[in-house]
C-alpha cells in the first residue's frame, strides 16, 4: 500500500523519481525499490517524503482520512472563529479609546479657549523694553494666533469623530 501511494502521488505531483530522489537526498534506485515494495523508508524518511510531497503520513500509508478532514475544517473554523472574536474586542477596545481620546481633546480646547478669553491677552500690556518679556510676549501672541486659528477647525473634527466613533445600539 504505502509504495502504491508513493508511486501514484508522485506521479499526480508530476515529479520523475530522480526529481523526487534529489528532494529526498537519497539515490534514484532507493526510491524505485520503496515503489516496488522491496524496501520500505524509516520513519524520519516517511516525515521527509509526506512533507516533500506535501501529503499528510496517513495517506501515504493508506488510511482513510475523509472523516477526519471534516473534524479538521471544525477545528480550523472554531480557531478561526476565536480569531474573529478577539479581533472584532480589539476593534472595538481601539474605537472606544479613540473615541475617549476625542472627547479628550474637545475638553482641552474647550478649556484653553476659556482661559483665553478670562486672561484677555495679559501680554499686550506688558513692558517690551525688556528682551525676555519681549520674546515671552511674542510666543504668547504666536501661541494665541495659532490656537484661535486652528482650534475651531481640530474642534469640529473631533467633534465629527465623537459621532462616528459612539456606540451604536
Amino acid at each position: 500500500m504505502l509504495n502504491e501511494n508513493i508511486k501514484a502521488i508522485r506521479k499526480s505531483k508530476g515529479l520523475s523519481q530522480e526529481e523526487l530522489a534529489v528532494k529526498l537526498n537519497v539515490v534514484r534506485q532507493t526510491l524505485s525499490k520503496w515503489e516496488r515494495g522491496l524496501s520500505v523508508p524509516d520513519s524520519d524518511m516517511l516525515i521527509c517524503i509526506s512533507e516533500v510531497l506535501e501529503t499528510p503520513v496517513s495517506t501515504l500509508l493508506g488510511e482513510t482520512v475523509i472523516e477526519s478532514k471534516a473534524d479538521d475544517l471544525k477545528v480550523i473554523s472554531e480557531k478561526l472563529e476565536v480569531i474573529n472574536l478577539q479581533l472584532a474586542q480589539r476593534n472595538i477596545m481601539r474605537q472606544k479609546t479613540f473615541h475617549w481620546l476625542l472627547i479628550s481633546l474637545c475638553v482641552v480646547i474647550v478649556t484653553i479657549f476659556a482661559v483665553l478669553i478670562a486672561l484677555n491677552s495679559p501680554y499686550l500690556g506688558w513692558n517690551y523694553s525688556d528682551p525676555e518679556t519681549a520674546v515671552a510676549g511674542v510666543m504668547f501672541h504666536a501661541f494665541e494666533w495659532m490656537f484661535v486659528r486652528l482650534a475651531p477647525i481640530i474642534l469640529i473634527v473631533a467633534i465629527v469623530g465623537i459621532v462616528l466613533t459612539r456606540k451604536k445600539v
